[in-house]
């Protein structure tokens, strides 16, 4: 979808427009949200940033998925001046203007880091939220060095975006999202979070993310997906907690997820690119519990990943079942 295309629909006599969502569990669906709540999403999040009439906002995530829209939406309901590229792995390439505002996932910070005059430009954005996948201790830890705002969001296309935020960057980093104030959150039987956010969903959402709540009830941290634990012979693993253990140590893509194994019920299996499986091991032997280290290595010259970049791990378990 072209800008030209959205804000038409954007701009039309009907109540909703259609979104389509990540996919990176399943299949990507698309569904209809309403426009009176993006509204109320794109006035929270300008609020809580301090956004102003006139400042300018960067757009460079596709317009099929609700961050692309919501940028937009942004720029229409408080006034931004949008700047719009083609998405791409490099969204400050050739870029002349420094943005107030933009979002990025964290591959495309990652690879803006990589080039000196795009990360001189990226530390002057005055509000960057980062959003989308996973931020790695190495890029947190360059990101808090940053002389402006920089966050890292959470929510998914059913909460229109964000519906907390967690400081990257200064005296003030966390690993613990803080919801907007009309937000509220909780967690069920499974520990998966639930999030009663009235002004952007009807009811409380019950999400599959496994989470943390500290003691002040509010402040949170997602530990990982219901969908990515490994109960292998009874030990339940949680993929993205060997994901985060094995980061700093395996420089190069890789994705934990699990086949069938005749022993165990279900095992660990380690898909990488790029990585000798000698290594691999001794590293997952080194720097893993015993019970968490995988059972399978399988190398791919590519990992999967859905059309926003984030891993798609149906398919990685997939593969791995096939291999």
């Amino acid at each position: 979808m072209v800008l030209s295309e959205f804000l038409k629909e954007w701009r039309d006599d009907s109540p909703t427009v259609t979104v389509k969502t990540s996919g990176s569990t399943g299949i990507p669906k698309q569904i209809a949200v309403e426009k009176n709540r993006m509204v109320a999403s794109a006035r929270i999040t300008c609020d809580f940033l301090g956004l102003k009439r006139g400042d300018s906002a960067l757009l460079c995530m596709p317009l099929d998925y609700i961050a692309g829209k919501m940028m937009v939406v942004r720029s229409e309901v408080c006034g931004l001046r949008l700047i719009s590229v083609e998405p791409s792995g490099r969204p400050l390439q050739g870029l002349e203007e420094v943005p107030d505002f933009a979002a990025m996932t964290p591959m495309q910070v990652y690879n803006t880091l990589s080039e000196p005059k795009e990360r001189r430009m990226l530390t002057r954005i005055r509000h960057l939220i980062i959003g989308g996948g996973v931020i790695d201790d190495g890029m947190a830890a360059e990101l808090r060095t940053f002389p402006n705002a920089v966050w890292s969001t959470y929510g998914m296309t059913e909460t229109l975006s964000h519906i907390a935020m967690r400081r990257l960057s200064g005296s003030n980093a966390s690993e613990w999202y803080t919801p907007f104030e009309s937000v509220g959150v909780s967690v069920n039987a499974d520990g998966c979070l639930i999030i009663d956010a009235p002004k952007v969903c009807d009811d409380p959402l019950t999400t599959r993310d496994i989470a943390e709540i500290l003691p002040d009830g509010r402040r949170f941290r997602i530990v990982g997906r219901l969908d990515n634990v490994i109960n292998s012979g009874g030990i339940k693993i949680q993929a993205e907690e060997v994901e985060r253990l094995l980061r700093p140590h395996i420089r190069s893509p890789f994705i934990i997820t699990k086949r069938k194994d005749a022993k165990f019920g279900e095992a660990v299996a380690l898909l990488m690119q790029s990585v000798d499986v000698v290594t691999a091991r001794n590293v997952c032997r080194r720097v893993l519990p015993h019970y968490w280290i995988p059972r399978y290595y399988i190398s791919v010259t590519a990992l999967p990943v859905t059309e926003t970049g984030k891993p798609a791990r149906k398919t990685a378990e997939e593969i791995a079942c096939k291999n």
